[in-house]
């Protein structure tokens, strides 16, 4: 009510000053003083209080750090009262002071002494030494509150305060212009008093937060919600859900301490946060594993330390998951082996991470996609999500198959059987074709071609003349040379594969085929 009172004095004074509005200041500035020492008795007493539910505890020692901090406070608060009481000082003193006759102040419309004190020609006023003083104040405070807590600025500029934010006249000017500038000394005083007012609030609110964590104030349980505890959260299709409703409650008051297992945890709003990863280990017959957990609530309650315990039961149910692959039960060494890996069971929680003991595991653009590059003899994939290993996949690795090399003339395959025609035969294409099996699962693996191929026209036991090619091309000098009767000995040299990399490796390779000419 008095800071209703002190806005709507402050807007009037904007529009005028006369002999009554003054002594509605000084009114208001007396019954300001008044609140104040009334919250510095009650601030005294709070702390007395304190110190004496302390020593009724069971282990005083225990709460030292309590009362420890209740006396900084206070002494913190002191301090900036006084220095404001202080600068009313200097501001009464502006005026004449106090009229004995009268009781009133000499000079309550007095102005310009009051903009040097509190501005100052150059910003130096006392008002703009308040500002950092009470930003201290206020970081002091919250270093000792609970959790949480929030003080508004004590220093509000005129853009920053709803009250003034829209008057054109007043929006540019910054706390001590907004306070103290063409500001009476009746004014000035109240509005001093005012900051003393909300300082000993803020101070009010963190010794009762102090005195709650002892028991010396009552326990309000002032946050009402709607709670549902239900046997499980997820069930199969066609069982029943069970589940209770009730009403639960925490206190703005205080802060209990809560913890899991004996080890604290976060508490926001009254409420404790439980968040830990399951273990498996000990499923039955159906794949689950009954695990419970301890939960504990410790707070002081006017009749001492309390702790409240409770033994929560859940089920951990075994991850299982399946893996699909064309090349199943044995990977290619060297090769993408795409591996395909899926858990009904896990649902939306199935996000696996994978590894590999042998070889390189890269992960697919989906989920549980996988491709494995196996670099020994066996392969061991490891399955892991959210950060559990579920478990470990060995593999047999077989060597990539030796491809079929087929040899064709001018675009017929060559047979040595039949043969071929002494004078027409003048290309030869050697051809690298993959094992079927291994193309079919390994399509980007099965890329094969003859880089090596000799050719040399024999006739009897004598070589006539002879060619190399890069896997195909022009045997013409050799066919203007051939007659029937005479043959062409071919030999593969070397054999390259590409792989899904786009790697190329040179595989050991001969083969020899004779093709008579008639």
């Amino acid at each position: 009510m008095i800071g209703m009172m002190y806005l709507v004095l402050t807007a009037l004074l904007a529009l005028q000053v006369s002999d009554a509005l003054l002594q509605k200041f000084a009114l208001l500035n007396s019954s300001l003083e008044l609140a104040n020492q009334s919250s510095l008795n009650k601030s005294k007493g709070m702390v007395q209080g304190i110190e004496e539910r302390i020593k009724d505890l069971p282990n005083p020692a225990a709460y030292a750090d309590v009362l420890k901090k209740a006396n900084e406070v206070r002494k913190t608060t002191d301090v900036l009262v006084g220095h404001i009481e202080n600068l009313k000082g200097k501001v009464l003193e502006s005026a004449g002071g106090i009229d004995p006759e009268t009781g009133n102040i000499k000079n309550p419309k007095e102005e310009e002494k009051i903009y040097e004190i509190m501005v100052g020609g150059t910003k130096q006023g006392e008002a703009y030494k308040l500002m950092p003083m009470f930003d201290k104040f206020i970081k002091e405070l919250l270093a000792v509150a609970d959790p949480g807590t929030k003080f508004p600025p004590l220093a509000l500029a005129a853009k920053d305060d709803p009250s003034v934010s829209k008057d054109a006249n007043q929006a540019n000017k910054d706390f001590a212009e907004l306070n103290f500038e063409h500001t009476p000394v009746a004014a000035a005083l109240a509005t001093l008093s005012q900051k003393q007012s909300e300082i000993r609030r803020y101070e009010s609110e963190v010794l009762n937060q102090l005195a709650a964590k002892v028991g010396a104030k009552e326990i309000k349980f002032d946050k009402v919600f709607a709670q549902v505890s239900a046997n499980a959260n997820t069930v199969v299709a066609g069982m029943e859900y069970q589940a209770e409703v009730f009403i639960a409650a925490t206190s703005s008051g205080f802060t209990p301490r809560m913890s899991y297992n004996g080890a604290s945890i976060q508490v926001v709003d009254g409420r404790g946060q439980i968040k830990f990863k399951t273990s498996g280990g000990g499923y039955d017959a159906n794949g689950l594993a009954k695990k419970t957990y301890t939960a504990s609530v410790s707070y002081m309650s006017p009749a001492g330390p309390k702790t409240e315990t409770i033994t929560k039961e859940y089920f951990v149910l075994k991850p299982t998951y399946n893996i699909e692959t064309g090349t199943l039960p044995a990977l290619y060494l060297g090769c993408a082996n795409r591996l395909s890996v899926a858990s009904a069971g896990l649902g939306a929680l199935w996000n696996p991470t994978f590894t590999a003991d042998g070889g390189e595991a890269i992960a697919g653009s989906n989920k549980g996609k996988v491709t494995v590059v196996p670099s020994s003899a066996t392969v061991t994939l490891n399955v892991n999500n959210g950060g559990t290993l579920l478990g470990k996949e060995t593999f047999r690795v077989r060597r990539v198959p030796r491809p079929d090399v087929k040899v064709f003339g001018n675009g017929s395959e060559l047979d040595e059987k039949r043969g071929a025609n002494a004078t027409g035969l003048r290309s030869i294409d050697a051809r690298a074709i993959a094992e079927e099996s291994f193309k079919s699962t390994n399509p980007e693996d099965a890329n094969f071609r003859v880089t090596q191929l000799y050719v040399a026209l024999a006739r009897g036991q004598r070589k006539v003349d002879d060619i190399t090619l890069p896997g195909s091309g022009s045997i013409s000098k050799l066919a203007q040379q051939a007659q029937p009767g005479d043959r062409y000995y071919i030999e593969i040299k070397e054999v390259q594969r590409k792989n899904f990399k786009g790697s190329v490796e040179t595989i050991p390779f001969n083969m020899v085929k004779n093709i008579p000419l008639n």
